[in-house]
């Protein structure tokens, strides 16, 4: 089972790197979408957490990222430890696998590369850009919590 969530962790890394690289490389005046129109298909550089807060302190949101993924790597090597809470090590595996993504963007690039935005008219959503990783930290603590032992 170790090994399924190394993979889980691996493969949200990986295949969000890969979009994020796909994504530089697209030229920004060309738009796209998904799912009907529905999802937009947009480069944004967030220089600062969620939602862009904190972008004039980059260092301070790279070094909190970081810390924050030490800490929860250790959580989920303490997890491997205990009998049952599958639930709660897949979900810290989504979560580290999105923060791990995240957090590499905030220390070689400077900046997290965010390409998805919701197309609809009410636009404090349709300003939200998001990526993979962001959608898996948010699922990924979601499990973790239901599965956190009473």
């Amino acid at each position: 089972m170790i090994l399924l969530y190394c993979i889980i962790i691996l493969g949200i890394f990986l295949g969000d790197l890969k979009i994020k690289n796909m994504i530089e490389r697209k030229d920004p005046s060309v738009p796209s979408s998904l799912w009907k129109n529905r999802i937009l298909i947009r480069r944004h550089h967030n220089r600062g957490a969620m939602l862009n807060l904190g972008q004039g302190r980059r260092p301070l949101v790279a070094a909190l990222s970081v810390m924050l993924c030490i800490l929860m790597t250790a959580v989920f090597v303490l997890s491997l430890g205990q009998r049952g809470n599958a639930l709660l090590r897949a979900g810290l595996s989504f979560l580290l696998g999105g923060a791990y993504s995240n957090t590499y963007d905030r220390l070689k690039r400077k900046y997290v590369v965010d390409y998805f935005s919701w197309n609809v008219k009410w636009a404090p959503l349709g300003r939200i850009v998001f990526n993979l990783s962001d959608f898996c930290i948010i699922a990924g603590a979601l499990l973790a919590v239901l599965g956190t032992p009473d």
